[in-house]
C-alpha cells in the first residue's frame, strides 16, 4: 500500500522542514507528499486536489 502525504502552510515564508521529517519518520516518499502555502482565507488548495486524484486513481 502507497503512503501519502500532505502538508499545509500559511505563507511561503514558513517552513516545511519540520512537517517533511515527519512524513520521512512515516516512510512517505518524498513524490507522494503533496505541499500547499497558502493563506488561512484560500480554500482553493491545489496539492490537496491533486493529492485526492491521485488518490482515487490508485
Amino acid at each position: 500500500m502507497k503512503k501519502y502525504g500532505y502538508i499545509r502552510v500559511f505563507t511561503a515564508e514558513q517552513c516545511t522542514d519540520r512537517q517533511i521529517i515527519g512524513m520521512a519518520e512515516l516512510n512517505i516518499p518524498p513524490e507522494n507528499i503533496f505541499t500547499d502555502k497558502l493563506s488561512g482565507k484560500n480554500t482553493a488548495r491545489p496539492a490537496l486536489q491533486k493529492l485526492m486524484a491521485t488518490v482515487r486513481q490508485t
